[in-house]
């Protein structure tokens, strides 16, 4: 089961997507609750949302495991991704598709203008081993037009690589003021 959770920042879509998974683990009676953070450290106010997501993952079971690129390697290196630890059960939190996108277009271990491919062999890969997976973006394309040229390359990367996670899952929902919506549901 793949579900990719979308929503505007503040939207509530990360608790939402956390009841999702834990739902998941037990529907599938999986024995391993992963959440991937993609998020790099790199600020007081960063440091803080981390802290916080932290803080709501307590006591819920989560292994984290830090993935700021290469997603697809991540999970074919990971011991608790091989192939006898899939067949247990494994349900993944992956969060977020925004900072994965950016830190795969910016920082210098990122796959720069193979952006899009790489997100999405990841997610392929990931998706193999995984009973659950919960995928969390944020909607683009909401808010006012991009300021500059780079903002909208980063748009439009998110965009598809959103476009392209909502085909290949089973579930989407967005998240509205803390009000789930379906949007696919097979």
């Amino acid at each position: 089961m793949f579900h990719v959770v979308t929503g505007g920042s503040g939207s509530g879509k990360s608790a939402y997507a956390e009841e999702q998974i834990c739902m998941l683990k037990k529907k599938t009676n999986s024995r391993h609750l992963y959440y991937i953070a993609t998020m790099v450290p790199y600020g007081k106010e960063t440091e803080q949302k981390i802290l916080r997501h932290r803080q709501m993952r307590n006591g819920k079971g989560f292994e984290t495991l830090e993935c700021f690129t290469d997603l697809k390697k991540l999970v074919q290196t990971e011991p608790g991704f091989r192939a006898d630890a899939a067949e247990e059960g494994i349900c993944v939190l992956l969060e977020c598709m925004s900072n994965l996108t950016a830190n795969e277009l910016y920082l210098d271990t990122g796959a720069k203008e193979r952006t899009r491919e790489a997100v999405l062999e990841g997610i392929r890969e990931l998706e193999k081993r995984c009973r659950g997976l919960v995928a969390v973006t944020n909607e683009v394309f909401c808010d006012l037009p991009p300021a500059d040229e780079e903002m909208q390359e980063y748009l439009s990367v998110l965009g598809t690589i959103n476009c392209r996670m909502a085909k290949m899952a089973d579930q989407v929902t967005e998240v509205v003021y803390g009000i789930p919506v379906e949007v696919k549901k097979e």
